[in-house]
């Protein structure tokens, strides 16, 4: 049974067979003349009217009614298609990941409509005990990039997710770089399979994974005076490579030059093995059908390098052979402005603040030569 409505409360009334107070709200009517209405219940009449008027004040400002329903969820998937048009692969898929595993199933459920700061800085502060700062980081502007596209298409009045900053998440997995014993036992452990020449190259050149995997033919001269490689391009949108300082030739050791040589070899065998199949691209590091590796490709090859090699194998990534390199360069007292120009830095300070760890014996190198000066000095 539905009691007859006090006068003065509008669509405000007790419905005696579901025990709660309701309201409706009338939204005009549809294109076909059918009449719309948005409904709510709650339990007291005084949490319905604060619905009510809020259901009104939505209705005022010219949001979709319709929508109230919208969840955090539908928010997130909705800029996870639409929003990153133009973005790295790379990029998408990450942020795909990162979606999907750490804030649909914490904050999906929830009405988009209703979500608070509040919920927000427990969320992050959650995941500030499990992930690094800038995963934290990313995590937020995930939600913010998801309620502002809501935002804009009037689905929401406000982005609270402005409101919150994100916390200082766990520290890293810090960087490091292989001794001069264990690079000689992972180019031992690499030689006879398929990662040999791509580890060889990227340990004695310095390249990076993402250069390397957009590595031509025609960027190498194995039979020059000297032979050289030219990291011009990367797997990087539209090619380029990180920074346009990036972009260097490089002498090639002569181990490199015979591994690639070898490599190459290799690589006609196996374009006749797979026929018609290949797809014939002249990238130099590829797929048994030609095509471009993929990270997860370079790191999985890697890690089963690095375990035969007797290392722990899931805490070695590829980048660290380019660590190793500057490791290895600083330690044969090569200058810190000459390991810059190899590795494609603009200046010293960033292969400094990156490479701080491998650059011990250079760092070290003026407080030894004072020691050494003022040695008699000493009382």
């Amino acid at each position: 049974m539905v009691t007859r409505r006090s006068r003065g409360e509008g669509a405000l009334y007790w419905n005696d067979s579901r025990q709660r107070w309701m309201a409706t709200v009338d939204l005009g009517f549809t294109p076909l003349g059918k009449r719309r209405r948005a409904y709510i219940s709650a339990k007291t009449k005084t949490e319905a009217k604060a619905k009510l008027m809020a259901l009104r004040r939505d209705q005022s400002d010219g949001l979709p009614i319709e929508q109230r329903g919208y969840t955090v969820r539908e928010a997130v998937e909705s800029w996870l298609q639409y929003g990153l048009v133009g973005r790295e692969p790379s990029t998408v898929e990450n942020r795909r990941i990162m979606a999907q595993k750490h804030v649909i199933p914490a904050l999906g459920s929830r009405r988009l409509l209703e979500l608070t700061a509040e919920e927000v800085d427990a969320w992050l502060a959650e995941k500030a005990r499990i992930l690094s700062t800038d995963s934290v980081v990313r995590l937020l502007s995930i939600l913010r990039s998801s309620i502002h596209r809501a935002q804009a298409r009037e689905l929401v009045r406000r982005n609270v997710a402005l409101l919150c900053q994100p916390p200082r998440g766990t520290v890293g997995r810090p960087s490091k770089s292989l001794t001069l014993d264990q690079a000689r036992a992972v180019l031992a452990a690499a030689e006879g399979t398929a990662m040999y020449a791509y580890v060889v190259v990227s340990l004695l050149t310095g390249a990076r994974t993402e250069e390397l995997r957009a590595l031509r033919w025609a960027r190498l001269d194995l039979d020059g005076d000297p032979p050289s490689i030219e990291v011009w391009r990367s797997v990087r949108r539209g090619g380029e490579t990180k920074t346009p300082r990036s972009r260097r030739t490089l002498e090639l050791p002569d181990r490199a030059r015979d591994a690639l040589r070898t490599h190459r070899q290799l690589q006609r065998e196996a374009r006749l093995q797979a026929g018609p199949r290949w797809v014939e691209q002249g990238l130099v590091f590829c797929t048994s059908w030609g095509t471009e590796l993929d990270a997860a490709n370079v790191r999985r090859s890697f890690r089963a390098v690095a375990k035969a090699a007797g290392l722990d194998s899931e805490k070695w990534t590829p980048r660290e052979l380019r660590h190793s390199f500057v490791s290895l360069l600083s330690n044969s007292g090569v200058p810190i402005e000459d390991i810059a120009h190899l590795v494609g830095h603009a200046n010293t300070r960033t292969t400094e603040k990156v490479y701080r760890k491998e650059l011990r014996p250079v760092l070290t190198k003026g407080a030894r030569t004072m020691d050494s000066i003022f040695k008699d000095d000493v009382g």
